[in-house]
């Protein structure tokens, strides 16, 4: 698998036009789909991959995926790349939503169709557009919070202020807790995106969140389960961890083994098998020309992008067994050992 193109994607004169492309497969008669991730830095990516794959080639499609490890330009080098393999269609994560815009005009340019993975991209022809209720995903994270901190000062630890889901996420968290602020009871005291999703940069946001309020932290929303991690670090080192309700997001492993210990208060999981799934169903059936059946529409600026959007669940530790365990998304034994 290929983490990085540079060298062999090379400076080109020209973008790649539709009679440029030659179909670089085993069966030029199968659909080839691209899958362009942005990173395979964070442990469910690696799930993703595996299942979209999986169900491409299942459906007979045949596939590659290529990861940009978080860099705009070797992400576009890569789409280019597989357009230029003659791709039917692109399936892209976009590390930055709005220079993903790019990706989308190259791609139309040459009769390739964009299917934008569960992150949106922003101001571009996109043929759909397959995620989760992204602002659904914050108002499970702060409605947990809540219960268990209704008053008090909050932090909020957001994600990459570059991904559209960051936003998502922060606009679904306020739902819950702006009627709360308005009534005096919550105050939000410190209000951080995360630059490239860092759970260093989530530390060191939270050490000075703590240093701001002389460590009088009430509660944290934490993006998502790798900004937890660097939140309860943070914690940890001025002997907040366990005291404090702190919130995640994509139920990884060691979310789920901090739920367990208590340093954590929940994540939230999104079953990436449907996500995976779908999107595989979806890509295949636009390069065959087939109809795809889209239940909405979610504007990305310059269009309403037919849509497919899935249901968030929120994990805690009363309720582990019932949702990650019972999908077998973790097993019992990852989850407990070394308990």
């Amino acid at each position: 698998m290929l983490l990085l193109i540079s060298a062999c994607t090379g400076q080109t004169a020209r973008k790649p036009e539709k009679a440029d492309r030659v179909k670089l497969v085993s069966d030029a008669g199968k659909p080839y789909i691209g899958f362009v991730l942005d990173t395979l830095k964070e442990e469910r990516w690696y799930k993703d991959k595996a299942l979209f794959e999986e169900k491409v080639i299942q459906m007979g499609g045949q596939v590659k995926t290529l990861a940009a490890n978080g860099l705009d330009d070797i992400q576009f080098r890569q789409a280019e790349l597989l357009i230029q393999e003659g791709a039917d269609v692109l399936v892209v994560v976009p590390h930055n939503a709005e220079q993903s815009a790019k990706i989308a005009e190259m791609a139309h340019k040459a009769g390739v169709k964009v299917i934008s993975y569960d992150r949106l991209i922003k101001n571009a022809n996109v043929d759909y557009y397959i995620s989760f209720d992204n602002e659904k995903v914050g108002e499970l994270q702060a409605t947990e919070i809540v219960k268990r901190a209704a008053k008090g000062n909050f932090a909020y630890i957001g994600g990459a202020e570059s991904d559209n889901n960051a936003l998502l996420f922060r606009e679904g968290a306020m739902k819950v807790i702006q009627p709360l602020i308005d009534k005096g009871d919550i105050k939000v005291v410190y209000d951080q995106y995360t630059d490239e999703w860092k759970p260093e940069t989530a530390q060191k946001n939270m050490q000075a969140a703590l240093a701001q309020n002389s460590n009088r932290i009430d509660a944290v929303i934490a993006a998502n389960d790798g900004t937890a991690g660097g939140v309860i670090n943070a914690l940890s080192s001025s002997g907040l961890s366990g005291k404090i309700p702190v919130s995640g997001q994509d139920a990884e492993l060691m979310a789920i083994k901090r739920i367990i210990e208590g340093s954590q208060t929940m994540t939230v999981y999104k079953p990436i098998t449907r996500l995976a799934e779908e999107a595989a169903q979806v890509a295949v059936k636009a390069a065959k020309g087939e109809k795809v059946a889209a239940d909405r529409t979610v504007n990305n600026g310059k269009i309403d992008v037919p849509s497919i959007l899935l249901d968030p669940i929120a994990v805690t530790k009363e309720n582990i067994k019932d949702t990650v365990i019972k999908d077998g998304y973790l097993t019992e034994e990852e989850i407990f050992s070394g308990q």
